[in-house]
């Protein structure tokens, strides 16, 4: 590979990784072509980014990105996982891959959260959180009981009201003509 490959690579890498919000550093050595097959298609339905990197283009590539932090953990083989809409589908895609896939060779090494270094447990904790989609419908769930609330409530009243006039209603039935 030329320096002007090279270069051209860098660059591609960096405008992969800037508008990310979270970048998941994996290690895939050992894993078959049907697994890593199987985990790109499952990364990119959640429009997650899924790269084989050589660690010293990386190394360069994210120096000037908010993932710099990734940098020291560049070792051996490596593949980054780049989330662009929601940060933890991507930590759900992958830790739900190794549950689904005990015996593959996938090993989640790090991951940096708009910038901060996610260790490998707090990956996997990531990845118990709500997506965003869940949290929308949680939120619209919270803004929608409060007009149901309040128009139970004026039911009630009104509901009330039409009983005691009911009641007496049926009491002037009762009572004998004078």
């Amino acid at each position: 590979m030329n320096r002007t490959e090279k270069a051209q690579v860098i660059e591609e890498l960096k405008g992969v990784a800037t508008p990310s919000s979270i970048a998941v550093l994996t290690d895939f050595k050992g894993m078959t072509v049907e697994e890593m097959t199987e985990l790109r298609v499952k990364l990119r339905s959640a429009n997650v980014a899924y790269h084989v990197v050589k660690n010293t283009l990386a190394r360069i590539a994210l120096s000037d990105c908010p993932h710099q932090v990734l940098g020291e953990k560049l070792k051996e083989n490596n593949a980054i996982a780049f989330g662009y809409d929601d940060p933890v589908a991507a930590a759900k895609i992958l830790t739900d891959f190794l549950r689904e896939n005990p015996k593959s060779k996938l090993v989640l090494k790090a991951a940096s959260l708009e910038g901060k270094f996610l260790s490998e447990a707090q990956l996997k904790d990531l990845a118990k959180l709500p997506g965003r989609q869940e949290l929308l419908a949680m939120l619209l769930g919270t803004m929608n009981a409060v007009p149901q609330n309040f128009v139970g409530v004026l039911a009630a009243v009104l509901r009330g009201f039409l009983n005691v006039l009911t009641a007496v209603k049926d009491q002037k039935d009762e009572a004998p003509a004078a």
